[in-house]
């Protein structure tokens, strides 16, 4: 019963929160009018629980369920490894491709991308910053090609990108005629960052992810979307741990 009282500490705020093995977490629920039942997901990174459910369900129901899978939500919280290091013999991923960090004082600070290699010199106070705003670099150079490549396949204006690193989503496209997308997506396979960019030109025609979305973002795609769906599922926490 305390452990029980520990967990749901208010049922009547609009945006609760819990307790589980004495971390205090927001309950982040969300309605939707075409769910057909409660899902949960329990956020190792951004250290929160997403509820969502039919419109019709109230706040209570939600939070015993929370309750009711509570070890499921420990096992999740606590499956998130430690931040992974960017640092002399480190390995991070460019493209899907592990690379080792190379590092001596005498190299030239630049960051040089080689065979599996990340070599730079310079103070070594500064690998990881460095390291970074060259993968962002590269990110925006990369992305901004693709996304002009898929606005020439679709027909349409080519919008402005914002490089971002949010944490609930890898892209995304407002009615004003932005696309964001993390800069992280550098690090992952090539078909799976084209996956998400393909994803976002095509919310340029529908703002919605209804049949038609879909069967348009299957024309732009040349790859399995699917797969790379999957692919970020699998892999996308690791993503989020680099340089943390």
């Amino acid at each position: 019963m305390l452990d029980r009282l520990k967990t749901i500490l208010s049922k009547s705020l609009s945006d609760p929160t819990v307790v589980i093995e004495g971390e205090r977490l927001p309950v982040r629920i969300h309605r939707n009018s075409r769910a057909k039942r409660i899902s949960m997901r329990a956020d190792a990174i951004k250290r929160e629980i997403r509820i969502t459910m039919p419109h019709y369900t109230p706040t209570n129901i939600a939070l015993d369920f929370v309750d009711k899978k509570r070890e499921w939500i420990a096992t999740r919280l606590n499956s998130v490894a430690q931040a992974a290091p960017i640092a002399p013999g480190s390995d991070i991923a460019v493209e899907g491709e592990g690379h080792v960090i190379e590092w001596r004082e005498e190299w030239p600070r630049s960051v040089q991308c080689d065979e599996g290699r990340l070599r730079l010199g310079g103070p070594a106070s500064s690998v990881e910053a460095r390291i970074l705003r060259w993968l962002k670099a590269e990110a925006r150079a990369i992305f901004t090609k693709e996304i002009a490549f898929y606005c020439a396949k679709a027909n349409a204006p080519v919008p402005r990108l914002s490089l971002g690193d949010p944490r609930s989503r890898w892209g995304s496209c407002s009615s004003h005629g932005t696309i964001s997308l993390s800069w992280r997506l550098i690090m992952a396979p090539v078909y799976v960052r084209r996956s998400v960019i393909a994803h976002e030109v095509a919310h340029i025609r529908h703002m919605n992810h209804s049949a038609d979305f879909y069967a348009w973002l299957d024309t732009l795609y040349e790859g399995n979307r699917k797969a790379a769906d999957q692919w970020l599922k699998m892999h996308g926490t690791g993503l989020q741990r680099v340089g943390r």
